[in-house]
């Protein structure tokens, strides 16, 4: 997410077309389009082991990624506010209804099937990357989330080097010790 935020600012500070002010107002689809690229491109190249797909909105005006990990479905959205769901939308509301909690009563078996995986939703910040939450939402659009992580821009990252590898810190103890008697045998035989 960094890295597509951080492309989008280079395009915005490169390419005039992006400065007028429809355009700024606008700068939210350039970020959702390079955040789906950075995810598509991380599946693509297997270091996300998901697969994906582009589905289409009810209403055919475009496309969303819908991320498929063995266990549920993430897609993913930017939001000025962590804490609130973003706009409802249909395949955003289908989704949560597979947030549905299951009630164990006899006239709620029908209820209880499974018909589909639950919905994982990925938010960001909208136009700063001050925040990213992995949540499931709640099936009532304005009760916000069943669960939201912790700020995950917080947790540690990997970062890479370009200088010289870390030197090899791992020391075989026994290879010294065995050094260390034949100096003192090499000292005793030659007198120091």
């Amino acid at each position: 997410m960094k890295t597509a935020y951080q492309t989008v600012e280079k395009i915005v500070a490169d390419e005039p077309v992006f400065q007028v002010p429809s355009a700024v107002d606008n700068r939210g689809r350039i970020v959702a389009w390079a955040v789906d690229l950075a995810f598509v491109r991380l599946i693509d190249s297997g270091r996300l082991p998901f697969d994906y797909q582009w589905k289409t909105f009810n209403h055919p005006t475009g496309r969303y990624l819908e991320i498929r990990p063995s266990h549920s479905v993430v897609t993913i959205s930017q939001v000025a506010d962590p804490k609130k769901q973003p706009r409802s939308v249909r395949f955003r509301e289908n989704g949560r209804m597979n947030n549905e909690p299951f009630f164990p009563l006899p006239e709620f078996a029908d209820e209880q099937e499974i018909k589909g995986f639950p919905h994982l939703l990925l938010v960001h910040g909208h136009q700063q990357l001050n925040f990213a939450h992995l949540t499931v939402p709640h099936p009532m659009h304005h009760r916000d989330y069943r669960f939201r992580t912790d700020n995950l821009l917080h947790m540690a990252h990997e970062v890479p080097t370009s200088g010289p590898p870390v030197e090899d810190t791992d020391t075989d103890f026994e290879s010294t010790e065995l050094l260390k008697q034949d100096i003192e045998k090499w000292r005793k035989d030659h007198g120091d």
